[in-house]
């Protein structure tokens, strides 16, 4: 059974490696849509960085209360993140965070319709998946499969 220190740790491995989670505002005045997360340093810590467009929903929503869900590839792994999403748009962080993938969605680091937001990370809820062969042959024979899941979750603090 993983610790909650252990599951932070995978976390933060899986973000920086497939950076896909799914964001939105708690309000749903920008209802979640799939994001790339960026990272100003190699720490293990926020903020969490996102190039959208000017006229998107999450710029338009003018901040607040955010929710960014993440899943791992093999699906080993899921979270819930929240925190404070702000827009940060300035030309020091654009350079910082500027990649050839980025690059692919505008016309430049100049581009007008950039718009950098930044995620301030409060807490997390952190699952490890437990299902596997001996999981599905206990539910098979009737056994409730609570108890396999019980210690592979975590409520992490990230600010």
């Amino acid at each position: 059974m993983p610790t909650p220190e252990e599951l932070e740790a995978k976390l933060w491995a899986g973000l920086r490696s497939e950076m896909t989670v799914m964001l939105g505002m708690v309000d749903e005045s920008a209802p979640s849509r799939p994001m790339t997360a960026q990272f100003e340093d190699d720490e293990d810590h926020g903020p969490l960085w996102f190039f959208t467009s000017q006229d998107s929903e999450l710029v338009q929503a003018g901040g607040g209360a955010a929710t960014a869900v993440y899943t791992a590839k093999g699906h080993d792994l899921f979270a819930r993140v929240e925190g404070r999403l702000t827009e940060a748009t300035t030309p020091g962080m654009i350079d910082r965070l500027w990649n050839p993938f980025v690059a692919a969605w505008y016309d430049g680091k100049d581009d007008p319709d950039i718009a950098l937001l930044r995620m301030d990370l409060e807490s997390a809820k952190i699952w490890e998946n437990a299902s596997s062969l001996m999981a599905g042959i206990k539910a098979l024979l009737g056994v409730k499969p609570q108890q396999d899941y019980k210690d592979k979750v975590a409520e992490v603090p990230l600010d």
